[in-house]
Protein backbone atom coordinates (compact mmCIF):
# COMPACT_ATOMS: atom_id res chain seq x y z
CA UNK A 1 0.00 0.00 0.00
CA UNK A 2 2.87 2.40 1.16
CA UNK A 3 4.84 2.37 -2.51
CA UNK A 4 1.33 2.62 -4.62
CA UNK A 5 0.73 5.38 -2.38
CA UNK A 6 4.31 6.91 -3.06
CA UNK A 7 4.35 6.37 -6.70
CA UNK A 8 0.74 7.75 -6.67
CA UNK A 9 1.74 11.08 -5.15
CA UNK A 10 5.05 11.01 -7.67
CA UNK A 11 3.01 10.89 -10.57
CA UNK A 12 0.85 13.88 -9.46
CA UNK A 13 3.98 16.00 -8.67
CA UNK A 14 5.29 15.31 -11.98
CA UNK A 15 1.77 16.00 -13.69
CA UNK A 16 1.45 19.17 -11.70
CA UNK A 17 5.28 20.52 -12.78
CA UNK A 18 4.22 19.41 -16.97
CA UNK A 19 1.33 21.72 -16.34
CA UNK A 20 3.05 24.69 -15.61
CA UNK A 21 4.79 26.94 -18.15
CA UNK A 22 8.16 28.66 -17.13
CA UNK A 23 6.67 32.28 -15.79
CA UNK A 24 8.24 35.26 -16.59
CA UNK A 25 9.67 36.67 -12.92
CA UNK A 26 9.23 39.97 -11.62
CA UNK A 27 11.73 41.73 -9.40
CA UNK A 28 12.18 39.61 -6.44
CA UNK A 29 10.32 41.40 -2.94
CA UNK A 30 12.79 42.94 -0.72
CA UNK A 31 12.34 41.69 3.24
CA UNK A 32 11.57 45.25 4.89
CA UNK A 33 11.82 43.68 8.68
CA UNK A 34 11.09 40.09 10.34
CA UNK A 35 7.60 39.66 12.50
CA UNK A 36 9.36 38.31 15.87
CA UNK A 37 6.90 38.97 18.28
CA UNK A 38 5.37 35.79 19.82
CA UNK A 39 1.74 37.34 19.74
CA UNK A 40 1.70 37.54 15.94
CA UNK A 41 2.30 33.83 15.27
CA UNK A 42 -0.55 33.36 12.60
CA UNK A 43 0.00 36.78 10.24
CA UNK A 44 -3.55 36.72 7.81
CA UNK A 45 -3.96 39.96 7.10
CA UNK A 46 -2.09 43.60 6.98
CA UNK A 47 -2.65 46.82 6.11
CA UNK A 48 -1.02 50.74 5.91
CA UNK A 49 -1.83 53.74 6.69
CA UNK A 50 1.37 55.44 5.25
CA UNK A 51 3.28 55.37 8.63
CA UNK A 52 2.31 52.29 10.27
CA UNK A 53 1.00 48.86 9.58
CA UNK A 54 -1.97 46.94 11.15
CA UNK A 55 -1.71 43.30 11.45
CA UNK A 56 -3.94 40.31 12.45
CA UNK A 57 -3.69 36.79 13.30
CA UNK A 58 -5.36 33.75 11.66
CA UNK A 59 -8.75 33.16 13.91
CA UNK A 60 -8.69 34.43 17.59
CA UNK A 61 -10.44 34.58 20.52
CA UNK A 62 -11.16 38.17 20.75
CA UNK A 63 -10.84 41.12 18.14
CA UNK A 64 -7.63 41.88 18.36
CA UNK A 65 -5.19 44.53 15.80
CA UNK A 66 -1.71 44.71 16.20
CA UNK A 67 -0.17 48.38 15.11
CA UNK A 68 3.34 48.15 14.09
CA UNK A 69 6.16 50.18 13.42
CA UNK A 70 8.23 49.69 10.32
CA UNK A 71 10.50 47.67 11.95
CA UNK A 72 7.85 45.05 13.02
CA UNK A 73 7.92 45.79 16.45
CA UNK A 74 4.44 46.10 18.13
CA UNK A 75 3.58 49.42 19.51
CA UNK A 76 0.17 48.89 20.67
CA UNK A 77 -3.08 47.05 20.22
CA UNK A 78 -6.53 47.61 19.47
CA UNK A 79 -8.65 44.92 20.87
CA UNK A 80 -12.24 44.27 22.02
CA UNK A 81 -13.81 41.65 23.85
CA UNK A 82 -15.85 40.35 20.64
CA UNK A 83 -15.37 37.14 20.30
CA UNK A 84 -15.10 36.31 15.88
CA UNK A 85 -14.98 32.68 14.85
CA UNK A 86 -12.19 32.48 11.93
CA UNK A 87 -10.67 36.03 11.40
CA UNK A 88 -8.51 35.89 7.87
CA UNK A 89 -8.25 39.48 6.46
CA UNK A 90 -8.21 43.12 7.28
CA UNK A 91 -8.76 46.50 5.56
CA UNK A 92 -8.87 49.93 6.09
CA UNK A 93 -11.45 52.57 5.95
CA UNK A 94 -10.86 56.37 4.17
CA UNK A 95 -11.71 57.11 7.42
CA UNK A 96 -9.69 54.77 9.84
CA UNK A 97 -12.07 51.89 10.27
CA UNK A 98 -10.25 48.69 10.38
CA UNK A 99 -12.58 45.98 8.94
CA UNK A 100 -11.99 42.45 9.87
CA UNK A 101 -13.18 39.80 7.82
CA UNK A 102 -14.29 37.22 10.13
CA UNK A 103 -15.25 34.30 6.81
CA UNK A 104 -12.92 31.29 7.86
CA UNK A 105 -14.68 28.44 7.45
CA UNK A 106 -12.62 25.20 6.16
CA UNK A 107 -15.37 22.85 7.74
CA UNK A 108 -18.21 24.95 5.34
CA UNK A 109 -20.68 24.71 8.39
CA UNK A 110 -21.46 28.34 9.04
CA UNK A 111 -24.38 29.36 8.39
CA UNK A 112 -23.37 33.09 8.57
CA UNK A 113 -19.84 34.82 7.88
CA UNK A 114 -19.26 38.45 9.31
CA UNK A 115 -17.34 41.75 9.04
CA UNK A 116 -16.19 43.36 12.06
CA UNK A 117 -15.67 47.67 11.51
CA UNK A 118 -12.73 48.31 14.74
CA UNK A 119 -12.28 52.34 15.38
CA UNK A 120 -9.10 53.23 16.27
CA UNK A 121 -10.51 53.44 20.58
CA UNK A 122 -11.27 49.89 20.06
CA UNK A 123 -15.14 50.08 19.55
CA UNK A 124 -16.10 46.54 17.32
CA UNK A 125 -19.55 46.74 15.41
CA UNK A 126 -20.95 43.44 14.22
CA UNK A 127 -22.16 42.99 10.69
CA UNK A 128 -23.39 39.27 10.02
CA UNK A 129 -23.25 38.00 6.15
CA UNK A 130 -25.28 35.19 4.28
CA UNK A 131 -24.43 33.69 1.12
CA UNK A 132 -27.12 33.17 -2.01
CA UNK A 133 -25.66 29.51 -2.30
CA UNK A 134 -24.11 27.57 0.35
CA UNK A 135 -21.09 27.47 2.53
CA UNK A 136 -17.90 29.21 1.44
CA UNK A 137 -14.30 29.60 2.98
CA UNK A 138 -13.10 33.03 2.48
CA UNK A 139 -9.65 34.54 3.22
CA UNK A 140 -9.32 37.84 0.89
CA UNK A 141 -11.61 40.74 1.60
CA UNK A 142 -11.12 43.99 -0.87
CA UNK A 143 -12.97 47.11 0.49
CA UNK A 144 -13.56 49.95 -2.36
CA UNK A 145 -13.05 53.74 -2.31
CA UNK A 146 -16.65 53.81 -1.12
CA UNK A 147 -16.55 51.14 1.77
CA UNK A 148 -18.36 48.76 -0.02
CA UNK A 149 -16.85 44.87 1.01
CA UNK A 150 -16.16 42.34 -1.56
CA UNK A 151 -15.19 38.47 -0.29
CA UNK A 152 -13.18 36.65 -2.85
CA UNK A 153 -13.47 32.51 -2.03
CA UNK A 154 -10.61 30.06 -1.67
CA UNK A 155 -11.28 26.45 -3.43
CA UNK A 156 -8.80 24.11 -4.51
CA UNK A 157 -9.69 24.27 -7.70
CA UNK A 158 -9.26 27.94 -8.50
CA UNK A 159 -12.70 29.10 -9.33
CA UNK A 160 -12.59 31.62 -6.87
CA UNK A 161 -16.35 33.63 -6.29
CA UNK A 162 -16.92 37.34 -6.10
CA UNK A 163 -19.70 38.17 -3.52
CA UNK A 164 -20.69 41.61 -2.07
CA UNK A 165 -23.91 42.56 0.54
CA UNK A 166 -26.77 42.97 -2.02
CA UNK A 167 -27.78 46.13 -0.01
CA UNK A 168 -26.44 48.36 2.87
CA UNK A 169 -24.94 46.58 5.86
CA UNK A 170 -26.69 46.04 9.02
CA UNK A 171 -25.98 45.21 12.30
CA UNK A 172 -26.13 42.19 13.57
CA UNK A 173 -28.04 41.93 10.41
CA UNK A 174 -27.85 39.36 8.92
CA UNK A 175 -27.24 41.09 5.48
CA UNK A 176 -27.84 38.58 2.42
CA UNK A 177 -24.54 38.40 0.17
CA UNK A 178 -24.95 38.06 -3.87
CA UNK A 179 -22.18 36.89 -6.32
CA UNK A 180 -20.78 38.97 -8.36
CA UNK A 181 -18.45 37.19 -10.57
CA UNK A 182 -15.55 34.87 -10.66
CA UNK A 183 -12.28 33.93 -11.47
CA UNK A 184 -10.22 31.40 -12.78
CA UNK A 185 -6.69 30.78 -11.07
CA UNK A 186 -4.06 28.47 -12.97
CA UNK A 187 -1.43 26.83 -11.43
CA UNK A 188 2.23 28.53 -11.87
CA UNK A 189 5.73 27.65 -10.98
CA UNK A 190 6.62 29.94 -8.66
CA UNK A 191 7.82 27.78 -5.13
CA UNK A 192 6.40 28.17 -1.72
CA UNK A 193 3.27 27.59 0.08
CA UNK A 194 2.03 24.42 2.39
CA UNK A 195 0.12 22.77 -0.45
CA UNK A 196 2.42 21.46 -2.93
CA UNK A 197 1.29 22.33 -6.52
CA UNK A 198 -2.05 23.51 -5.28
CA UNK A 199 -0.88 26.46 -3.35
CA UNK A 200 -0.70 29.19 -6.49
CA UNK A 201 -4.60 28.96 -6.75
CA UNK A 202 -6.10 29.18 -3.37
CA UNK A 203 -6.80 32.56 -2.96
CA UNK A 204 -5.40 33.90 0.95
CA UNK A 205 -5.44 37.33 0.99
CA UNK A 206 -6.31 40.87 -0.99
CA UNK A 207 -5.99 44.39 -0.96
CA UNK A 208 -7.08 47.58 -2.58
CA UNK A 209 -4.14 50.52 -3.50
CA UNK A 210 -5.03 53.99 -1.31
CA UNK A 211 -6.48 55.36 -4.42
CA UNK A 212 -8.57 52.80 -5.28
CA UNK A 213 -7.17 52.02 -8.56
CA UNK A 214 -5.52 48.61 -8.18
CA UNK A 215 -7.22 45.99 -6.69
CA UNK A 216 -4.90 43.13 -5.20
CA UNK A 217 -5.25 39.12 -4.31
CA UNK A 218 -2.69 36.70 -3.38
CA UNK A 219 -2.60 32.80 -3.61
CA UNK A 220 0.10 31.23 -1.52
CA UNK A 221 2.67 32.22 -3.59
CA UNK A 222 1.83 34.65 -6.47
CA UNK A 223 -0.11 38.48 -6.16
CA UNK A 224 -2.85 39.58 -9.05
CA UNK A 225 -2.75 43.23 -9.74
CA UNK A 226 -5.98 44.23 -11.78
CA UNK A 227 -6.67 47.49 -13.18
CA UNK A 228 -9.26 49.74 -11.29
CA UNK A 229 -9.17 53.10 -13.33
CA UNK A 230 -13.17 53.95 -12.09
CA UNK A 231 -12.74 52.27 -8.51
CA UNK A 232 -14.91 49.68 -9.73
CA UNK A 233 -13.31 46.26 -7.86
CA UNK A 234 -16.22 44.12 -10.02
CA UNK A 235 -14.94 45.20 -13.23
CA UNK A 236 -11.46 45.32 -11.99
CA UNK A 237 -11.26 41.59 -11.50
CA UNK A 238 -13.04 41.18 -14.75
CA UNK A 239 -9.85 42.66 -16.26
CA UNK A 240 -6.48 40.89 -17.12
CA UNK A 241 -3.98 41.13 -14.44
CA UNK A 242 -0.06 41.67 -13.68
CA UNK A 243 0.83 38.15 -11.65
CA UNK A 244 3.96 39.45 -9.18
CA UNK A 245 5.68 36.46 -7.96
CA UNK A 246 5.89 36.10 -4.19
CA UNK A 247 8.32 33.19 -3.86
CA UNK A 248 9.07 30.93 -1.25
CA UNK A 249 6.66 32.24 1.46
CA UNK A 250 5.71 28.91 3.87
CA UNK A 251 2.35 30.19 4.38
CA UNK A 252 1.78 33.95 2.81
CA UNK A 253 -1.54 34.69 3.46
CA UNK A 254 -1.43 38.47 4.50
CA UNK A 255 -1.04 41.44 1.68
CA UNK A 256 -1.23 45.29 1.94
CA UNK A 257 -0.03 48.12 -0.39
CA UNK A 258 1.43 51.36 0.91
CA UNK A 259 -0.09 54.75 0.15
CA UNK A 260 3.22 55.28 -2.23
CA UNK A 261 2.12 52.37 -4.39
CA UNK A 262 4.45 49.52 -2.61
CA UNK A 263 3.06 45.73 -2.17
CA UNK A 264 3.40 44.46 0.82
CA UNK A 265 3.33 40.68 1.72
CA UNK A 266 3.96 38.32 4.96
CA UNK A 267 3.15 34.79 6.08
CA UNK A 268 2.24 33.03 9.58
CA UNK A 269 4.95 31.95 11.54
CA UNK A 270 7.31 33.83 14.21
CA UNK A 271 10.51 35.37 12.66
CA UNK A 272 8.99 35.69 9.07
CA UNK A 273 9.54 38.63 6.78
CA UNK A 274 7.48 41.01 5.65
CA UNK A 275 8.86 42.17 2.30
CA UNK A 276 8.06 44.78 -0.17
CA UNK A 277 7.71 45.20 -3.55
CA UNK A 278 8.51 48.64 -4.73
CA UNK A 279 6.41 50.47 -7.68
CA UNK A 280 3.77 47.34 -7.76
CA UNK A 281 0.81 49.78 -8.97
CA UNK A 282 3.16 51.48 -11.82
CA UNK A 283 2.87 47.64 -13.06
CA UNK A 284 -0.76 48.05 -13.81
CA UNK A 285 -1.06 50.02 -16.68
CA UNK A 286 -5.19 51.29 -16.36
CA UNK A 287 -5.31 52.44 -19.97
CA UNK A 288 -4.41 48.87 -21.60
CA UNK A 289 -6.09 46.96 -19.28
CA UNK A 290 -3.30 45.46 -17.28
CA UNK A 291 -0.43 45.38 -19.09
CA UNK A 292 2.58 45.74 -17.33
CA UNK A 293 4.21 49.25 -17.49
CA UNK A 294 7.05 50.11 -19.88
CA UNK A 295 8.83 51.99 -16.95
CA UNK A 296 7.96 48.94 -14.30
CA UNK A 297 9.73 45.73 -13.10
CA UNK A 298 8.69 42.16 -15.03
CA UNK A 299 5.99 40.52 -14.62
CA UNK A 300 3.63 38.19 -16.39
CA UNK A 301 0.14 39.54 -16.90
CA UNK A 302 -3.12 36.57 -16.16
CA UNK A 303 -4.71 34.52 -13.63
CA UNK A 304 -1.94 32.48 -12.68
CA UNK A 305 -0.02 30.97 -16.02
CA UNK A 306 -2.24 31.32 -19.10
CA UNK A 307 -0.12 28.28 -20.92
CA UNK A 308 -0.72 26.66 -18.03
CA UNK A 309 -3.24 24.11 -17.10
CA UNK A 310 -6.14 24.54 -15.03
CA UNK A 311 -5.65 23.19 -11.35
CA UNK A 312 -9.03 20.79 -11.45
CA UNK A 313 -8.36 19.48 -14.62
CA UNK A 314 -3.95 18.86 -13.90
CA UNK A 315 -5.98 17.19 -10.94
CA UNK A 316 -8.23 14.69 -12.92
CA UNK A 317 -5.05 14.54 -15.41
CA UNK A 318 -3.00 13.08 -12.63
CA UNK A 319 -5.06 10.77 -11.23
CA UNK A 320 -6.05 8.75 -14.10
CA UNK A 321 -2.33 8.67 -15.26
CA UNK A 322 -1.75 7.82 -11.44
CA UNK A 323 -4.41 4.90 -11.70
CA UNK A 324 -2.97 4.12 -15.05
CA UNK A 325 0.57 3.68 -13.84
CA UNK A 326 -0.51 1.79 -10.73
CA UNK A 327 -2.58 -0.37 -13.23
CA UNK A 328 0.95 -1.14 -15.07
CA UNK A 329 3.18 -1.60 -12.04
CA UNK A 330 0.91 -4.04 -10.55
CA UNK A 331 0.91 -5.98 -14.21
CA UNK A 332 4.79 -6.22 -14.54
CA UNK A 333 5.15 -7.22 -10.51
CA UNK A 334 2.11 -10.25 -10.62
CA UNK A 335 3.83 -11.07 -14.22
CA UNK A 336 7.85 -11.03 -13.29
CA UNK A 337 7.67 -10.93 -9.46
CA UNK A 338 8.66 -13.75 -6.89
CA UNK A 339 6.49 -17.01 -7.75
Amino acid sequence: MTSRWGALLAVVSFVLALSVAPATAAEAPATVCTVSDRRINELSGLVSDGQRWYAINDGGSKVQVFVLGRDCAVQRVISNSLDPYDVEDLARASDGTLWLSDTGDNDKKRETVALVALTPQGKATLYRLTYPDGQHDVEALLLDPKGTPYLVTKTPFGDSGIYRPAGALKSPGPTPLEKVGSLDFRTTDTPGGPVAGFGSVLVTGGAVSADGKVVALRTYTDAYLYPAPDGDVAAALKRSPVRVPLPNEKQGEALAFEPDGTLLSGGEGVGEPIRAVRGATALVSAADGGAPAAAGGQASTGTGDQKGMGALPALVLAVCLAAGGLFVVGKLRRRFGRK
